[in-house]
């Protein structure tokens, strides 16, 4: 999340941190506007709201958070529980894997459709995520 916030914070853009307190790590970054840095104690409500107010989602890699954080908005969208928005995964190398699991497992059993994996489209640059989220609205 920092290299959003950053890029927005030099780019004069508003600049929204959502953070889970953790005894062991996680804290906001210097680059959150500073009234617009939101703290949950709960894993839960901070997805509602990093949700509720997305026109988009950029995926970098990452670990379970982010995997969980994709994972709840993509369940949302299939479901029709939220309206569609773009979400873009950068790195084809890296996310490789979960494609692969979701093509030769998820849909092989039947467990999502064929359409769902046009939800999401996966990159390498920066150029393309900004490009797809321009072409999408």
């Amino acid at each position: 999340m920092e290299a959003g916030n950053k890029g927005a914070h030099f780019g004069g853009g508003t600049s929204v941190g959502l953070n889970i307190e953790l005894p062991f790590e996680q804290h906001f970054n210097p680059y959150i506007d500073r009234d617009k840095n939101l703290n949950f104690d709960y894993f839960f409500v901070g997805k509602v709201m990093f949700v509720k107010y997305s026109q988009g989602f950029i995926v970098l890699p990452g670990g379970f958070g982010t995997l969980d954080e994709l994972s709840e908005a993509l369940t949302l969208i299939q479901t029709n529980k939220i309206g569609r928005f773009p979400i873009v995964l950068v790195g084809t190398e890296f996310w490789a894997g979960l494609l692969d699991w979701f093509t030769h497992t998820l849909l092989k059993n039947g467990l999502i459709a064929e359409k769902d994996l046009s939800l999401f489209r996966i990159v390498d640059t920066a150029e393309e995520a900004a490009a797809h989220i321009k072409a999408f609205y």
